[in-house]
């Protein structure tokens, strides 16, 4: 199966390592973003979610307007939006995005942060709505006729939208999520089950998990892995690069405090000091210093060396049955164009090859 390549879009220019600058909603930055991402040949852009941050619906539809080839995924919380409604928000944007959009299920790994918004289900009630919340969803989007609902989390009469999406049968679904719970949900509703950038056993080992899971109702599910790659024209100046990085980042973090507050409260991150714990390096090229700064509470890790060796390294992880790799870095619009200059093309042509 030939390989997917998905970048992160920002609505302002800032990372780990650069402080914010310019307005919160930057639309400069944003079209900055969706074209360098588009030219260097990805394949789709990530539009994450967060509860202070600007509407990811309006930056994915003004980031598609500039753009033409490249897909969307939408980060996307059940609760706070009623899943009828939902379903017709999506499949319109769709429509506007000419058939390029997916969703990312977020169920929340933060208790704090889903009350932010007013969400006050704990962690296996959150998941148990997402489960329903994707059984309405996909059936707005396919049936023809109008269904009553009558759920735990969920009630509606008549429901129906005239309009559908683009895509047949619907939209693609991700799913992240390391817990039991997440498993679960996952084997029945993801098309692409989206994990962060473990080590090589312990993807295995989801891996596994999450199939058994999908073979039980009857399903197959494709696998994404998230990584911040490092590289540079010979290994010493890659690894000389990630210590610059682990300095900024510190010194940032000096100066600002936690550049994305998090506890390490869910699975996905309790999984990511499980990585941390096995040292700096591991499996060779997969570093995990900035994980050990912020305590494994988002997409950290990286993947240190140059264009070839970091290409190898994601064929290890494409050989355990991952066929999409989010990719940033932490200059992150710099880094997108780096990637299209040698890392995606190195990794296109080895998978090519090794399927040849």
């Amino acid at each position: 199966m030939s390989v997917q390549f998905i970048g992160m879009l920002g609505h302002r220019l800032t990372s780990e390592t650069l402080a914010p600058t310019g307005p919160i909603f930057d639309k400069h930055v944003i079209t900055d973003f969706a074209r360098a991402h588009e030219e260097a040949g990805f394949d789709r852009i990530l539009v994450g979610y967060w509860s202070d941050q600007p509407d990811g619906f309006l930056v994915t539809a003004l980031a598609g307007q500039v753009t033409s080839k490249i897909k969307f995924l939408l980060a996307h919380r059940p609760g706070f939006v009623a899943p009828t409604l939902a379903a017709r928000k999506l499949a319109t944007l769709d429509h506007l995005l000419d058939g390029r959009l997916a969703v990312h299920i977020i169920s929340g790994g933060s208790d704090a942060e889903q009350r932010k918004d007013g969400d006050y289900q704990d962690h296996d009630q959150r998941y148990a709505r997402s489960d329903e919340f994707l059984e309405v969803v996909r059936r707005v989007w396919t049936e023809e006729q109008p269904f009553d609902h009558q759920g735990t989390f969920y009630q509606a009469e008549a429901a129906f939208s005239a309009i559908k999406p683009l895509q047949k049968p619907h939209l693609p679904v991700y799913f992240g999520g390391s817990s039991q719970a997440a498993l679960q949900v996952a084997g029945k509703h993801a098309d692409v089950f989206a994990l962060w950038g473990e080590s090589l056993e312990q993807t295995r080992e989801t891996i596994e998990q999450v199939r058994a899971e999908a073979a039980r109702n009857g399903r197959e599910v494709q696998f994404s892995v998230s990584f911040r790659p490092i590289i540079a024209a010979t290994e010493d100046a890659a690894w000389a690069k990630a210590d610059q990085i682990l300095t900024a980042a510190r010194q940032r973090i000096e100066q600002a405090g936690q550049v994305i507050a998090n506890k390490p409260q869910s699975v996905g991150a309790q999984r990511l000091l499980d990585t941390v714990a096995k040292g700096e390096r591991v499996d060779e090229r997969l570093w995990t210093g900035i994980a050990r700064l912020v305590g494994g509470g988002h997409n950290s890790t990286a993947l240190v060396g140059t264009p070839e060796q970091v290409a190898d390294a994601l064929l290890a992880y494409y050989e355990l049955g991952v066929t999409t790799f989010l990719i940033r870095g932490f200059d992150p619009i710099e880094d997108a164009k780096d990637y299209g200059r040698e890392l995606i093309p190195l990794t296109r042509a080895k998978i090519a090859a090794r399927q040849g």
